[in-house]
């Protein structure tokens, strides 16, 4: 367990998500969500005077929407009363959290307003129209916020948050009960962490069912929002994000995941924007995904700081998300791919 600052661990408002209400909440989404899969990756990621990590990757890009946010955004809205439910939803994301909104309400017969960053990639947006809600743009993520809780007071829709929330972190618990359910004996899980509703619920998943298995968070050194809150030892906000992981950029860690991630996630560490180009190119050379840079995180960080870590042991890696354009998508990969410079420098 992590604690804050001068020993004090916080305490949730609400208790970390259990394995009955994970289970529940599993068995609620039923076919609305896929099972996504889990496969052995052969990685030749041996240090000196050691084997590698038995790796098997968890394919949540392979989910609808192309990330596991569905399975939060249709948490909050099964569990919400069908007569608030009809006034329509609401969010606040740069791209992957609209999207899945906008789908979860399409889904279930309701009307979607959704706030996106200006900075939003293009196709995140049009991708968000395509399910049809309406858009609005915000010029950050403060003045994002500051938006949508305006329209959820005004129009009375009930706001979906992109990490926080009793059932936003209940949704992504489903995605750690299925991992432990397909993959017995894991020692570790890495885990992308943003505002921090996935690793959250994750691991509160992990460590109920299997308490000896360790959980770590992987941040961009430039949005690092959580392990400065760690440090802390309450949640922090940044001033300012400066990472091409924009689905990791969350401006602020937030109370209920974070007492969360103190009680159940053993380290969080960072990688710079070079090492997820990287991980990028591995996971599009290799195992043959087109990933977001969210999803190459927990790679990059199996490359760098916990190579030593988890050297020999079965480690499962998260792989979040492939919302992605062509050209961006092409620009990562090229910048990750070390044999075209060696190529360059002969």
């Amino acid at each position: 367990m992590l604690q804050g600052g001068r020993g004090a661990t916080i305490r949730p408002m609400l208790p970390p998500p259990t394995l009955e209400r994970t289970r529940a909440a599993l068995a609620a989404l039923g076919d609305r969500i896929d099972r996504t899969p889990t496969r052995p990756w052969i990685q030749d990621l041996r240090s000196e005077g050691g084997e590698g990590p038995r790796l098997f990757l968890k394919l949540e890009l392979f989910q609808r929407t192309g990330t596991f946010k569905v399975r939060g955004a249709l948490t909050n809205m099964l569990a919400a009363p069908p007569d608030a439910l009809a006034r329509g939803v609401t969010a606040v994301s740069a791209g992957n959290h609209a999207i899945a909104v906008a789908w979860a309400a399409r889904e279930l017969g309701t009307s979607a307003r959704v706030v996106m960053l200006r900075s939003a990639n293009p196709a995140r947006v049009s991708r968000c129209r395509g399910y049809g809600a309406e858009i609005e743009l915000a010029p950050d993520g403060a003045a994002g916020f500051e938006r949508v809780r305006q329209i959820e007071r005004e129009e009375g829709r009930i706001f979906i948050h992109p990490f926080e929330g009793e059932h936003t972190i209940l949704g992504t618990s489903t995605l750690g009960l299925e991992l432990v359910e397909q993959e017995a004996g894991l020692e570790a899980v890495v885990v992308p962490v943003g505002g921090g509703g996935l690793i959250a619920g994750v691991s509160a998943a992990i460590k109920a069912s299997c308490p000896d298995c360790a959980v770590y968070g992987v941040e961009p050194e430039g949005a690092d929002t959580m392990r400065r809150s760690l440090e802390a030892g309450s949640p922090v906000a940044l001033s300012s994000i400066q990472t091409i992981a924009d689905s990791l950029g969350a401006p602020h860690a937030a109370p209920y995941g974070f007492s969360i991630v103190q009680r159940c996630v053993d380290r969080v560490i960072t990688v710079d924007d070079g090492q997820i180009c990287e991980a990028m190119w591995i996971l599009f050379a290799d195992a043959k995904l087109a990933v977001e840079p969210a999803s190459a995180a927990p790679l990059a960080a199996l490359r760098g700081p916990l190579a030593e870590t988890l050297r020999g042991k079965r480690v499962a890696l998260i792989i979040s998300g492939s919302n992605i354009d062509r050209g961006t998508f092409a620009e990562h990969v090229s910048r990750g791919d070390t044999s075209t410079r060696v190529e360059e420098s002969i």
